[in-house]
């Protein structure tokens, strides 16, 4: 995220009543002095015909469904622009949603994108669109994903890194990840906290390959290195930015649960990560990992925009 926020665009339902999006958008305006651009696509493929069969009935009604859409839209924000938070509208016919918010983008040079997507507390999962997931790698700045809950007036900030050697250096994904915390903590006086998990089972694996090759230490040896080795390449990121120790979180274990039972036990209003399978530096792509970590956590989301961001599209891995 911006250090701060210069011009939010806030991504519409075109049919929904309850729009979490414009909340946390006019939300996060007030704290930052941002303007909001509020976007409303609607596509109804019975509409959109074309060639002779183009017809101007077909045309008018378009028109009429987006006057309608602008028509609610204004009646909705007019307290918004009462309480002296800038905002403009646009209303389009456009097919699919996040070709649309990418041109919004390169028009208006917004410098954050505000998306509602649902979470379904009975399934204990994220019901992400299609375009939660392309927006994911292909939004060229930074996507804020936002759930139907209410945020603290002091928001808690979890970042999960994960400081690996061959993604380091200046300007790397987790450097990113820190930076966007931590402006959104000054942004919005919340508290940022760090976790960063790793898995044993990889590592007793990988020395128990074969027969021959017997484990050479104890597991719980292992474990500790380990863990001092991690938590180093995690304060190695951590202490330049002044974050106290007892707000970096390091453990051991299976790093999807673990990152989902702190979003849970610590009640975190955002998360922010990156979305992006690590294995690859060139090519940003949804891993299956990231895919059941994010389906699973209750919070809104904050996802640092990848490398290539704008040119990339979604990998199978």
């Amino acid at each position: 995220m911006a250090a701060r926020p210069a011009h939010i665009l806030v991504v519409l339902d075109a049919d929904a009543k309850h729009q979490p999006a414009l909340d946390r958008g006019v939300w996060l305006a007030e704290r930052t002095g941002a303007a909001l651009e509020l976007l409303v696509c609607d596509y109804d493929q019975d509409l959109s015909a074309s060639g002779p069969f183009d017809s101007t009935a077909l045309s008018s009604a378009r028109r009429r469904v987006l006057a309608g859409h602008r028509h609610a839209l204004e009646a909705r924000i007019r307290h918004v622009a009462a309480r002296g938070i800038r905002v403009r509208i646009d209303v389009r016919w456009e097919h699919p949603l996040e070709a649309a918010v990418l041109s919004k983008i390169a028009e208006t040079g917004a410098d954050l994108v505000l998306k509602s997507t649902r979470y379904h507390s009975a399934l204990g999962r994220t019901l992400f669109s299609a375009a939660d997931w392309n927006l994911m790698t292909r939004c060229p700045v930074d996507l804020w994903l936002v759930k139907p809950r209410p945020i603290a007036q002091n928001p808690t900030i979890l970042t999960a890194i994960d400081p690996r050697p061959y993604l380091g250096g200046p300007g790397s994904i987790d450097e990113r990840i820190l930076d966007a915390g931590l402006a959104l903590e000054r942004a919005v006086q919340g508290e940022l906290h760090v976790f960063h998990g790793f898995d044993i089972s990889a590592a007793l694996a990988v020395s128990a390959d074969a027969l021959s090759a017997p484990i050479s230490a104890p597991a719980r040896d292992l474990k500790s290195t380990l863990m001092r080795e991690h938590r180093a390449a995690v304060l190695a990121l951590t202490d330049p930015r002044g974050l106290a120790h007892e707000r970096v979180h390091v453990h051991e274990g299976p790093v999807r649960q673990l990152l989902v039972a702190w979003t849970r036990d610590m009640n975190v209003d955002v998360l922010v990560i990156a979305a992006v399978s690590r294995g690859r530096r060139d090519v940003p792509c949804i891993g299956s990992t990231a895919e059941r970590v994010l389906d699973e956590i209750p919070c809104d989301l904050l996802i640092v925009a990848p490398p290539g961001a704008a040119a990339a599209t979604i990998r199978a891995v």
